[in-house]
């Protein structure tokens, strides 16, 4: 054969097993996980098992350093899923929060897309509330109680009649033999596997929202799943400690914790406690997963996984003994790093993202990706261009828990919190390439002066102008 005909007919060869976009509008299938860390396989930590959550980031795109922009799930989701940072009043930091109150102006993502042709669909817990931005939605469906231990779904002897008392609830995790389906993420995923045979055999693209409730508090899974971990394996964390150069604005008393049984009302958690607490994280995050899993094999067997770009984000990090913390609700690292994963048809698997991005570029890289024009009310920037190996001029984060607003910008983590004439009340520096605990604070540190001030500037410039107070519109600090 002619050498000049081999090679073309090599390269035709090799063209044709790229992977074909598909033609036609892309369906979105959007997976939201409460309290997810970034901490399984695809992350490199191999003591939680989540398996197709691994798969998923083996198939797609992973953001490394990827953060919320409020670490409590009622701001985050309004903030996410209206592509606006939050404010004072919009979004400050609060768990109830409806984005139809705090930006009515705003047409949020699903909204978008339901304007644009899409059906649209809200399973399990997407909004904080069910009733919030009903426009955006043709179907919002949530799992019903089964018993009277309502939204905290026990389903032991022992955690339904503690959760009778008017002085707790039930015990902040629950452990027995009981089918996937008892608990409400078995029954979302089931609802959503329902829908997905249902939206097969319309011509109508979707956008599917997905709300898992797992690993939130209380930590109930089936026994399988705690018995994936051995007890003895489970150590507090080395930054089990409060050093005295963090300001006391950074802790909190983790009241979302120690409204459970067993937990006490003040000082630490018991070491024994704390374990088993970390165990029951471990188990739900295993359980969740495999969740997931039915989900997106039920994608491929209905055969949508082609037409469909996957997207699975944690509203925010959460605390498992740092800083002698636990929960969210903080300006730590770990309430504000969270797990993003996108998988795109067509696209190249397996990529590996560490450029610093926030949950509200999620809104304009969704729209980019099915065609859509943007609103011009979104803060974030869209992800394309990263994809594609290009970068883009955006290269920070910016998260605000009420009075506290922090920066995340190349290997920096620097916090103020600031009264309402936005003076700093006190403020806080790591350095992540010598101190990823964040157990020293360098603000006070001689010679950090002009780091410090920079790190000021760049943030005043670049938190959005909802991020400054104006007079006498700051909320109390809860």
């Amino acid at each position: 054969m002619n050498p000049s005909r081999y090679w073309l007919l090599l390269a035709t060869l090799l063209l044709s097993c790229q992977p074909e976009p598909p033609a036609g509008p892309l369906n979105v299938l959007f997976i939201a996980v409460d309290d997810l860390r970034p901490e399984f396989g695809a992350y490199g930590a191999t003591h939680i098992q989540a398996p197709n959550l691994d798969r998923l980031a083996a198939e797609g795109v992973l953001f490394e350093r990827a953060y919320c922009n409020v670490p409590v799930c009622g701001s985050s989701r309004a903030s996410l899923l209206s592509g606006m940072r939050p404010g004072w009043r919009r979004f400050p930091g609060a768990y109830n929060t409806y984005l139809s109150e705090d930006a009515p102006e705003a047409i949020s993502l699903p909204r978008h897309f339901r304007q644009h042709g899409y059906h649209t669909l809200s399973l399990g817990k997407v909004y904080h509330h069910a009733d919030d931005d009903t426009l955006a939605w043709d179907t919002v469906w949530r799992p019903r109680p089964r018993n009277e231990s309502g939204g905290r779904d026990y389903h032991t002897a022992e955690n339904i009649a503690l959760n009778r008392s008017r002085t707790s609830r039930g015990l902040p995790y629950e452990r027995a033999p009981l089918p996937d389906s008892t608990y409400y993420d078995g029954r979302i995923a089931n609802e959503a596997i329902a829908s997905l045979e249902r939206l097969a055999g319309q011509d109508q693209p979707f956008f599917l929202a997905v709300g898992f409730l797992k690993p939130h508090l209380p930590f109930n899974a089936p026994e399988k799943y705690w018995a994936l971990y051995d007890s003895l394996d489970i150590q507090l964390p080395a930054s089990y400690q409060q050093p005295a150069s963090t300001p006391r604005e950074a802790f909190h008393s983790f009241g979302e914790l120690r409204n459970y049984a067993a937990v006490p009302k003040e000082g630490p958690v018991p070491d024994r406690l704390a374990r088993t607490l970390i165990h029951g994280y471990y188990a739900a995050v295993s359980y969740t997963d495999a969740q997931i899993g039915k989900l997106l094999s039920a994608l491929e067997e209905k055969g949508l996984a082609e037409r469909t770009v996957v997207v699975l984000w944690g509203d925010h990090g959460w605390n498992l003994g740092e800083h002698q913390l636990w929960c969210k609700h903080c300006n730590f690292e770990t309430a504000l790093r969270v797990p993003m994963l996108l998988r795109i048809p067509g696209e190249t698997p397996g990529k590996r993202i560490s450029a610093i991005t926030e949950l509200i570029d999620l809104y304009p890289t969704l729209t980019d990706l099915a065609g859509l024009p943007q609103p011009t009310h979104l803060d974030g920037e869209s992800l394309l261009p990263l994809l594609r190996g290009e970068g883009r001029a955006k290269d920070y984060a910016v998260a605000k828990y009420w009075a506290g607003a922090t920066l995340i910008r190349d290997h920096w983590f620097y916090t103020e919190w600031i009264n309402d004439s936005a003076e700093i009340q006190a403020s806080m520096l790591f350095d992540h390439r010598r101190d990823a605990q964040e157990l020293h604070n360098l603000t006070q540190v001689p010679g950090m002066e002009d780091t410090v001030q920079a790190l000021h500037t760049f943030l005043r410039a670049h938190w959005g102008d909802a991020f400054f107070p104006q007079p006498d519109s700051i909320p109390a600090t809860p």
